[in-house]
């Protein structure tokens, strides 16, 4: 099944987290926590720990997301954990990477599997998918 939404980022609050030691290299990694909200087809929201390397004045790096998701797929619900990561250049992805993790589902999303995406307009609508199985 293919489930498809959109999504709002509520929060992006970054941390004081870094590595001990320390390691300097050419783009500063940083770690944040977000909150979203979920519309469409995937309705819900979600809290994610994120970790990026990323150039702000050039849009280019790499971020690792952990998301755990609470609401519904298709009026299924339940709650279910997907990481996903990707690199920019500034207006692509590239290197994309999307998965439901196993047995992380809860409800009538207990079982879930599949993988996903996400894609951003040019005008900021964030755009995401699950094709996705349950037991």
């Amino acid at each position: 099944m293919k489930a498809t939404g959109t999504f709002a980022v509520a929060s992006f609050v970054p941390t004081d987290v870094v590595p001990d030691p320390a390691v300097t290299t050419a783009l500063p990694v940083g770690i944040a926590t977000i909150s979203k909200e979920y519309a469409g087809e995937i309705t819900g929201r979600s809290a994610t720990l994120f970790t990026a390397a990323f150039d702000q004045a050039t849009g280019t790096g790499t971020y690792v997301a952990m998301e755990s998701f609470e609401g519904a797929l298709h009026d299924r619900a339940g709650s279910f954990n997907f990481a996903h990561s990707a690199s920019t250049h500034g207006s692509d992805r590239t290197a994309e990477f999307f998965t439901i993790v196993p047995t992380s589902g809860t409800g009538e999303l207990n079982g879930i599997s599949g993988t996903g995406g996400l894609t951003v307009d040019s005008d900021g609508v964030h755009h995401i998918w699950f094709d996705y199985e349950l037991d």
